[in-house]
C-alpha cells in the first residue's frame, strides 16, 4: 500500500532534483543547515546525483562549499551573537540541553568533534554555534568542518560519478527495499554512535562530557 505513494514521491523529487536551479536550491539548504535549518540536505544531494550521475563529482562540491560556508555563518552566530540570537536558535531547535555537551566535547577534543558532527548525524549546527561560543580557534574548526563535510558529501558524489547509472536501475526496481535498507543504515548509524560515545574508560575526561548539565560543569 505504501509503494504507490512511494513511488510517486520519489518519481516527484528526483524531476525536483534535475530542474534548472536545483544546484542553487542545494547550495541553499546546505548552507543554512550547517546553522540552523533542522532538515539534512543529503537527501536532495543524493536524488540529484541519482537524476544526473555524471555532475554527482560537482553537486558534492557545491554541498562541501556551501555547508562549510554556513558552519562559519553558525560559528559568527556563537562568536558574536549568542545572547541575541544564538541562545534563542539553540532552544528553538531543541538543543539547550546538548549545548553545554557540546561545547565540553568541542573543549576536550577539538577538531575531533567538529570533524565527527560533520560526518556524522549529530547536528553539526549545533557544534558550529558552539564552537563560535567558546571560541574555537578559526583556523582549525575551518579545517575539522570541512574535512568532515567533504567526507561525508563527496562519498556520495564519487559513488554516483562512478556507479550512478547500476545505482539508479537498482532504486527503480527495488525501491522499497532500498527505503528499508536506507532507514536500517541510519538506525544502525545511530546506535554505533551512541555505543562510541558510551564507551570511553573511567577518567577519560570527554567521558564526563556526558554528565554535564550547563556551562558551569564545564
Amino acid at each position: 500500500m505504501l509503494m504507490k505513494p512511494l513511488r510517486g514521491l520519489y518519481e516527484w523529487t528526483m524531476a525536483k532534483a534535475a530542474h534548472p536551479h536545483a544546484q542553487g536550491w542545494l547550495a541553499f539548504f546546505c548552507f543554512i543547515e550547517s546553522s540552523f535549518f533542522p532538515i539534512p540536505p543529503h537527501p536532495l544531494l543524493g536524488l540529484m546525483c541519482l537524476a544526473e550521475p555524471r555532475r554527482a563529482v560537482r553537486f558534492a562540491l557545491i554541498a562541501t562549499a556551501a555547508s562549510v560556508l554556513g558552519g562559519l555563518f553558525g560559528y559568527f552566530i556563537g562568536y558574536f551573537l549568542y545572547e541575541a540570537i544564538g541562545v534563542w536558535l539553540i532552544g528553538a531547535l531543541g538543543l539547550t540541553e546538548s549545548f553545554p555537551v557540546a561545547a565540553c566535547y568541542i573543549r576536550e577534543q577539538g577538531a575531533a568533534a567538529v570533524f565527527l558532527a560533520a560526518g556524522t548525524p549529530i547536528p553539526f549546527k549545533l557544534m558550529t554555534i558552539t564552537a563560535g561560543f567558546i571560541e574555537m580557534n578559526l583556523v582549525t574548526f575551518l579545517l575539522a568542518a570541512l574535512a568532515g563535510r567533504a567526507l561525508i558529501f563527496m562519498v556520495v558524489g564519487l559513488l554516483f560519478q562512478f556507479f550512478g547509472a547500476p545505482i539508479k536501475s537498482v532504486i527503480d526496481k527495488y525501491l522499497g527495499t532500498v527505503t528499508t535498507i536506507f532507514v536500517i543504515v541510519v538506525v544502525a548509524g545511530f546506535v554505533t554512535i551512541a555505543q562510541f560515545g558510551g564507551g570511553k574508560s573511567e577518567g577519560d575526561p570527554t567521558d564526563a562530557c556526558a554528565a554535564v548539565t550547563s556551562m558551569d560543569d564545564i
